[in-house]
Parts: C-alpha cells; structure tokens; sequence
C-alpha cells in the first residue's frame, strides 16, 4: 500500500466530531443552509452545569466550501427576550427557516411556559426580536387550550407548495415523575403533532392533529421528542428521537401531515443498532438524542449530539455521513471521529482525544440520566472514563480530555487515512502503566506505549507500529495498569 503523502494545507482543512470548539455545548442541533452557509440552531448547555440549557441561544457558522471554518455569532436569543419566561426558565431546542417573506423566524419552547415563541430578524445569524407566540385566531396560545398537546421541540417546514407545517410534541413515559418536577403537570395528549400556520408565521390555520407513525417494529423506537421534517425528492421524511432517547428515528410518507411509515435508525450516539451492538455492549455512553438531515457539497448527513462529563447536561454536535438508497433508505449511521471531514483523517500531526469516537471502561459504558446519580449510579465517577474539562471556563486549559481511565477502558478513533508503518506517542496525566494499541475493537495487540506517572500532562516516549493493510485505519488504545489517568492527545510521526 502507498505511503500517505502529507499537505500542510489538508491539515488546516480538517474537521472533527464535536464538529465546534472542544469548549463548546451545543446539542439539539437543526443545520441549516442560508446564503451557501451552513448554520446549527441549538439548545446551549454549560460544563458542570446541573440541568439542561443553562445557557442563551448561541449561533455558529461555516461556509460551504469549507466547513472547518467555524464562526461564532454571539447570543442570537435570550431567555428574558420573552415575555411569558418571567420565571427566567431555560430555552429548549430550537429550529429557524426563512419565511417567504425573506426574513429568518426562530422557533423555540421555553421550559415550563407552556408555550412557544416566535422570534424574528432579517439575517439567518440574527440577532433576533420576539413576535409572538404561536396562537389561534382567537388569540388563545397552542399549549394553554384544552387537550392542547405539550408544547415541546418545535419544529418548521415550509413546502414546495407554501404550506407552512408546524411540529411538535413529547411522549414521556407516565412512569417518569422527574418529569413533573421539571416541566409540572404533563399533558394527556402526548405525541407528536402538526398544525398548519398562516403566512405569518404563528397563527394556527387549522386543527392540532397528532402525527401518526405506522409499522413500527418495537416501542423502543417510537416517537419520544425531537421532531424535525425534511423533504427528499418526493418523499417526506419526518426525523425523531425515540423511546430508546439515545437514538434518531425516521418514518416515511407522502404528505407532510402524515402518516409516516418507520423506516429505521439514523444514528445512535453508542452505536447501539448496528450489526451485533445491543444495548448492554455499546461503544459509547449514551443519553438522549436529537438532530436532523441535510445535504451539504452533495454529501448528506445527519446531525445529533453526545454526551460529557458523566451526565446529560453537557451534550455536544456532532455530525455523520448517509446514504441515501434508491428506494428511499437509509442505512444507521455509524459513529466516526471524522464527522464532516470530506474523507479520513490524515495520520500525521497531533489529535486531540476528546474526538474519540468510542468509549468504554471494562464494565462496558452506560446510558446516562440526568447527573448519574442514585441508584444504580453509585460507582460510576469511579469507574467509568468521560469526556471533561478543567474548571467550567468557556476555553479551559488544557482544553477537553478523556478523564479516568482505568484498567481496561478503551478510547477508539475512526477513521484515519491508511499507513503502513507510523510512529506513536500520547500525552497522559495521572498513574503509570501502559496503552495497548489496536486497529480494532478486540483485535490483535499491535504496540504497547509505556505511560509515565505524572501529575502533569506529559508525553510518552514514541513507539513505532507497523499496521495491517486496509482501506481505513481504526485506533484503539486500551489502558493497563493500576490508578487512573487522563488521556489529552495522540501524535503521529514519521
């Protein structure tokens, strides 16, 4: 196999997965594309914090032909811009089209408000103004009617025709009085459900209908939240995160008012889905889920979120390629480092860990609940790796790195660029011991990097390793030794 040739300039244009800054918790991602811009309209969590979207609205951007090239736009939306959040409660997961009147309306749901707002500017980056709140032509607001469904995870779709569909709704199981805590009583009608608005933009034209969704096979993948609808060719493709929580779903029909048939999964941020992963073997720690699908430089792919610091309230984008079938399928997405990279990643340089892919102590790796506390909780700040930081800085130093790893936790990264033979080194803090590295999950120990104790973050002597021949290369670096460390990068040389 050929060496891997090496351009300074393909370095610079590299993307990963988180695809933001490794400072940056933006989940609930809808992309969008404006003016051959891609934009990502998200909830804003914070590091260390103790429930989700602790923070405003926050905006990022890339243009098309490069989308490694972020562009932080500030805080587009505040909670206290809206008039009914007297309670200052947080901002749930937004969406944003432009209307046909060429202005861009955003789209969200307060917590606790029963309500959804509408809010308005004349650029896709905003800043944005309130309007109003979605109503009625009586003026009584969607969510505070009788057997008005929850108002929850709006979403908007304007179709070929001019029709302007709105989405949304919940469908927790009664079981889960945290709910009520959160949210306070929990409608009956739960579900999810589309109404079409007038060319306004927030008056509701007709009924509320509940959305209805057919043959699907297990009510693990039903519809739980996270409504979002695209269309592809002539089909519509209504996207949701299920009862699982940790994955995407999507149903098929031919009327963006239903009803949709399943189809499948799009993506699972454990990889749970995929040929022989369930979920007691996941490759990742997963919580809940929510993104949707868009075509970019004629690549399509689907947007979701994972999970940090040991709970649900730090979520980060990342992004995945599809594809699309003749028959309108599309096969799960499997969990990569690459994300938007238009290819793999080159083996050369310094990586930072946060990018790992894949994550698991010996125990296997969980699926999160709120802050991983209680029962069935009890060991796992002790026994399981993260994502992390230090301190709760926006732009922390060092910046992320995978914490705790103890005997037997495995970080996995795919994929990189073939090479046969390449030297390796990491940088560690904490305990001494050792890497066993591998190009798969359970496969043949190729090298060993001998790990220094250090209270510092110091890197290990480089240790040349010859890989196997194949088209994409994996990396899997399982720790040995007694302790814990953290893992911050891996550097490729020669």
């Amino acid at each position: 196999m050929d060496t891997v040739i090496i351009k300074t300039e393909q370095m610079k244009k590299q993307i990963y997965n988180p695809y933001l800054p490794n400072y940056e918790y933006i989940p609930d991602g809808e992309p969008r594309l404006f003016n051959d811009r891609l934009y990502v309209y998200g909830s804003h969590d914070r590091f260390g914090c103790r429930f989700f979207c602790d923070n405003d609205y926050a905006l990022w951007s890339a243009p098309l032909e490069d989308l490694s090239d972020w562009k932080y736009h500030g805080i587009i939306f505040r909670r206290d811009q809206d008039p009914l959040n007297t309670e200052n409660f947080p901002l749930f997961a937004p969406d944003c089209i432009e209307g046909k009147d060429g202005r861009y309306y955003l789209y969200y749901a307060p917590c606790g408000t029963r309500s959804i707002g509408v809010a308005v500017s004349e650029k896709p980056e905003g800043p944005f103004e309130f309007l109003s709140h979605l109503k009625d032509h009586d003026g009584d607001l969607l969510g505070m009617r009788e057997n008005d469904p929850y108002p929850f995870d709006p979403a908007i779709f304007i179709n070929d025709d001019g029709k302007i569909f709105f989405y949304l709704g919940f469908a927790p199981d009664p079981s889960w009085d945290f709910l009520e805590r959160e949210f306070g009583p929990l409608p009956l009608s739960s579900g999810a459900y589309a109404v079409e608005l007038e060319d306004d933009m927030y008056t509701l034209k007709g009924d509320v209908h509940k959305v209805e969704i057919t043959d699907c096979p297990d009510p693990g993948h039903g519809f739980l939240e996270a409504s979002s609808m695209r269309k592809i060719g002539s089909t519509y493709y209504f996207i949701y995160s299920s009862w699982n929580s940790h994955e995407l779903c999507y149903a098929t029909g031919a009327d963006p008012s239903g009803p949709f048939t399943y189809r499948g999964i799009l993506l699972d941020n454990g990889d749970i889905g995929l040929p022989g992963i369930v979920e007691d073997e996941r490759m990742a720690y997963t919580g809940n889920n929510h993104g949707s699908l868009i075509r970019l430089n004629d690549q399509w792919y689907i947007f979701g979120h994972r999970q940090t610091n040991y709970g649900v309230y730090a979520r980060q984008g990342i992004a995945e390629k599809v594809f699309i079938q003749k028959d309108g399928s599309i096969p799960q997405a499997e969990l990569t480092s690459c994300g938007l990279n238009d290819g793999l990643l080159i083996p050369e340089g310094t990586y930072g860990a946060f990018i790992a892919c894949h994550l698991r102590s010996k125990h296997g790796a969980l699926h999160y609940l709120g802050n991983c506390e209680g029962e069935g909780y009890e060991n796992i700040r002790l026994d399981h790796p993260a994502f992390s930081q230090d301190g709760e800085d926006r732009e922390s130093d060092p910046g992320q790195y995978i914490k705790n790893m103890r005997d037997g936790a495995i970080a996995g990264f795919r994929y990189f660029a073939p090479i046969r033979k390449t030297s390796l080194k990491v940088k560690t803090r904490g305990s001494s011991g050792y890497f066993e590295v591998r190009c798969e999950y359970d496969g043949e120990i190729l090298a060993k990097i001998p790990l220094n104790e250090s209270g510092s973050f110091t890197e290990s002597e480089s240790v040349e390793i010859l890989f196997p021949e194949t088209d994409k290369l994996s990396l899997y670096f399982t720790y040995r030794g007694e302790g814990s460390i953290d893992f911050l990068d891996l550097t490729f040389s020669g």
